[in-house]
């Protein structure tokens, strides 16, 4: 009778147990090498710590894409990593943690995105990264640091580069004054707008911190000394208007630097498309021109 009662339960409620729920990652191939929970910061603090996953068959330095999550900068993880493919043609992975809103406000950060960069390139020659070649790519929010890193002019006073090499920016928030969120209108009041993550992000409304806002936006930092971007959107994103993907491409074509625009056809934000075989070639055929 145990047995049969046991076999029912397993049979019944199993199933209902979804995969994700008990692992965050897939297992991590075995032509790959993790190391995991790096920390890159001064703080002693668990979000300014990142992945770092290595290919075991390369001897030569290798370029390092460093991957920054999305999450509106108030939550999402270094574990939902994109590109992972890309091992396998002769890249490193770096996936990074941020400090996160409300507890940390604008710059902390695009100040860990920075100490990451620095993190990977005064340790370039113990974990075999090439320290010329680091690439930015994020989704959503991490999109809108990305681009960050490559149109932000580095602090002059660091002794180790910030600067990256190139930057992939998924449907990335790149003009916070314009962002819908952050806009007062018919359809969003100033309450509302005061509760939205950019206003949460700066400490006040667009309208109340513009200069701020500029500082913090991709668009507003353009210059012809940008680095080599890729700029992919969904032409159907319902959370960041494909426009401010188009304006940024437009801006950086008219300041002389180098920019490449594929919109993703019936894709949102994020999802299945932006991993298709078109996309993945579109995303390789950039590194390759610019790395190889």
């Amino acid at each position: 009778m145990t047995r049969l009662f046991l076999i029912f339960f397993l049979s019944v409620f199993l199933p209902l147990v979804s995969p994700a729920q008990n692992k965050k990652t897939p297992p991590v191939p075995n032509h790959i090498h993790k190391l995991t929970n790096l920390a890159y910061g001064t703080e002693n603090n668990p979000r300014q710590s990142l992945d770092l996953y290595l290919p075991k068959k390369f001897n030569s330095p290798v370029p390092v894409i460093m991957w920054i999550h999305g999450g509106g900068w108030k939550n999402g993880s270094k574990d939902r990593l994109k590109g992972l493919w890309l091992i396998e043609h002769g890249y490193a992975i770096a996936s990074i943690n941020y400090r996160l809103i409300p507890d940390h406000q604008w710059p902390a950060q695009i100040d860990d995105c920075r100490s990451a960069v620095r993190f990977l390139r005064k340790n370039a020659l113990k974990y075999n990264l090439n320290p010329n070649q680091i690439i930015a790519w994020g989704d959503s929010a991490g999109g809108h640091l990305a681009a960050l890193l490559g149109t932000q002019f580095t602090p002059t006073k660091e002794s180790v580069s910030s600067r990256v090499q190139a930057v992939i920016d998924w449907y990335g928030p790149t003009d916070l004054l314009t962002m819908p969120p952050n806009v007062v209108s018919e359809k969003r009041s100033l309450e509302k707008v005061s509760q939205s993550n950019g206003a949460k992000l700066l400490g006040q409304t667009v309208r109340d911190v513009p200069h701020l806002a500029k500082e913090a936006s991709a668009f507003w930092n353009v210059s012809k000394d940008d680095p080599p971007f890729l700029i992919m959107h969904g032409d159907k994103d319902p959370a960041v208007p494909i426009e401010q993907s188009l304006r940024l491409h437009e801006k950086q074509k008219q300041a002389g630097a180098p920019s490449q625009l594929f919109i993703v056809k019936n894709a949102g934000h994020g999802g299945k498309l932006f991993m298709s075989p078109e996309a993945n070639q579109v995303i390789l055929d950039f590194l390759e021109k610019n790395f190889r």
